[in-house]
């Protein structure tokens, strides 16, 4: 009896842990910042496995949307609403490429490192990116 209320405590105190100290990130959705416009507050934000990303919709008009190969293997699509919150939380390990749909062309692009797994880096840098992200998406990759 004592063994089960051994295990029972150490399976509730586990569980406890591993929630209370989850990191969380927060990114804001913005028509503008600083002398940016249509930007997403955090560019490149870097987090461990179990981590979850809460998308802020503080400005009307933006999404998340995980690019087509740009993600590790096994993630599934991942398109939000528009002017909602919205939250993702990140279960396996790589990096991931995301824009807001009616903005990519602006450079509204973002990425997230998690578990500091850079192993589908190749595959980010076959990225399609389009004007102005065109520009941005290298220094972003770079910076990784």
């Amino acid at each position: 009896m004592k063994l089960i209320k051994y295990f029972a405590s150490l399976t509730i105190l586990t569980f406890l842990f591993t929630n209370a100290f989850a990191a969380n990130e927060t990114i804001e959705m913005l028509n503008k910042q600083g002398n940016e416009t249509m930007v997403y507050s955090k560019k490149v934000v870097k987090i461990n496995v179990g981590d979850t990303i809460l998308w802020k919709a503080t400005d009307k008009g933006h999404n998340v949307e995980f690019i087509k190969g740009g993600v590790p293997e096994g993630v599934e699509k991942f398109k939000t609403k528009f002017n909602k919150d919205s939250e993702f939380t990140f279960t396996i390990p790589g990096i991931y490429a995301y824009w807001c749909t009616p903005h990519k062309n602006m450079g509204m692009i973002g990425f997230v490192v998690v578990g500091d797994d850079k192993s589908n880096l190749e595959a980010i840098k076959k990225i399609r990116f389009s004007a102005k992200s065109k520009k941005i998406a290298p220094d972003l990759i770079n910076s990784l």
